[in-house]
């Protein structure tokens, strides 16, 4: 797919970084102890098709100013999309008068300090996408329709583009700046006989997203899964397809991989608990340029590479300033935006590669199901990451290796500790994907067991 040279001036890393020095100078003015602003702006564009016709296109310019301000152990937070003097002048004010009128933070542990210079990363800019116009997404679209037509089924869809600069300075010298990049196509599609399908790629770059690919994985799958049978509840070995994996480790990062969650009680991680299977291996790296890189977080801190689990063991967690001072470390770099009461994520997951096809996958099942993805998921019990939630988009029972027709979705209720315990192989080809917390590079995965506790006349 081809693009052009366009690049918005609103991804200006540097003017990004003018603007959140200029807060901070203003909120130290209006009588500020300590000050942080992050400032994003860019430019997002977005091309929606439906019935297998482009019927939209929309493109918007935004900036985004937040500014904590702390007056002593009092903390304010305002936000804004003014950049402007007076805009910027007017926040300041604002979050002074917040910080000056609300209660003290026991454990305040002030903003974080320079922990040395973060280097760009470079991964984390393409061009490809920088330069995009909605020539290249409606190129991209016309070849999901393509693939959808010649299996005779409808595609559904959007292709993104996101072109950013994210900018942080504190009062305390931290000054750091960066551009990023990412794109998605993502496509649903539909056939006759209760027939869906779906594909999705993210990628920094939005050339190398391969949209015929996508389209043609997403038809076939609709033209498979049609006239799906009843399969009655129970526990059956899984093969679980890259967007069904992308779930459990969204829900790991946002119940347990959180040093918040640990020091409140509610997460199931204990240094050097043997929490999955050793074929499990998670790490959490901002600079991974498989994944949608980012060099520091909302705070300014250059983010660490995390391994969440080694082998299936506990090994490390996400860290913010706050979270950190508490439990006498640095910041790993995953501070989210203030005001956050959430704590820190891991926002830069992926799940290391095995050594099998998916054909090989599905081919070690005697009899079980290929699960494509999950919908509506939430959790039951957090601590041992009980989710309840649906199948969708092609579910299929593999008998002898081989997959014999389509089942209705199921719904689930399931441990995703136990179900990575039972991690049996884990495929070597692995895509990047836009999970619930960030960008997620994850492989599909077989398991010995998976819980299954109803069905449901959904297609």
């Amino acid at each position: 797919m081809s693009g052009s040279s366009r690049v918005p001036a609103a991804a200006d890393p540097e003017d990004a970084l003018r603007i959140a020095e200029e807060a901070v100078r203003l909120a130290v003015a209006a009588g500020a102890s300590e000050a942080e602003a992050l400032v994003a702006s860019g430019e997002s564009a977005l091309t929606r098709f439906a019935n297998s016709e482009i019927h939209q296109n929309v493109a918007s310019t935004e900036a985004f100013v937040n500014l904590r301000v702390a007056k002593g152990r009092r903390v304010g937070v305002a936000s804004s999309g003014r950049t402007d003097p007076e805009g910027l002048r007017a926040l300041a004010e604002r979050a002074a008068a917040i910080a000056a009128n609300v209660e003290e933070l026991d454990d305040w542990a002030g903003l974080p300090e320079p922990n040395g210079a973060p280097e760009p990363v470079v991964a984390a800019w393409s061009d490809g996408t920088g330069g995009a116009g909605p020539e290249l997404r409606a190129e991209g679209a016309r070849a999901v329709i393509a693939a959808a037509d010649a299996e005779g089924v409808a595609a559904y869809g959007s292709f993104s583009t996101d072109v950013e600069a994210h900018a942080v300075a504190n009062s305390k010298g931290i000054r750091v700046a960066e551009r990023r990049t990412t794109s998605q196509l993502l496509t649903v599609t539909m056939g006759p006989d209760n027939g869906t399908g779906y594909a999705e790629d993210c990628s920094v770059d939005a050339t190398r997203i391969d949209a015929a690919a996508l389209g043609l994985e997403a038809a076939q799958q609709a033209r498979a899964s049609a006239n799906p049978v009843d399969l009655p509840p129970g526990d059956y070995p899984v093969v679980l397809n890259h967007y069904a994996v992308v779930d459990l480790l969204d829900m790991l990062g946002y119940l347990g991989f959180s040093a918040l969650a640990v020091a409140e009680g509610r997460s199931f991680w204990e240094a050097g608990k043997q929490a999955a299977s050793p074929l499990v291996t998670v790490t959490d790296d901002g600079r991974d340029p498989d994944g949608l890189p980012m060099g520091f977080d909302a705070e300014g801190v250059a983010k660490q590479r995390l391994a969440l689990l080694d082998r299936g063991v506990c090994r490390d967690l996400a860290f913010d300033a706050q979270t950190a001072a508490r439990a006498g470390r640095r910041s790993t770099g995953h501070g989210l935006p203030a005001p956050n009461p959430w704590g820190p994520f891991p926002v830069n997951m992926s799940m290391a590669p095995g050594d099998a096809s998916l054909e090989e996958l599905i081919g070690g099942l005697d009899r079980g199901l290929l699960v494509t993805r999950f919908h509506y998921t939430n959790p039951v019990y957090p601590k041992r990451v009980v989710i309840t939630g649906m199948t969708r988009d092609g579910t299929f029972l593999v008998e002898g290796g081989k997959i014999v027709g389509p089942v209705r979705n199921l719904r689930f209720t399931m441990s995703y500790l136990d179900a990575l315990a039972g991690v049996e192989a884990v495929g070597r080809d692995r895509r990047t994907l836009r999970g619930m917390l960030g960008g997620c590079t994850v492989p599909a995965v077989r398991l010995s067991s998976f819980s299954f506790t109803g069905a449901t006349r959904a297609g």
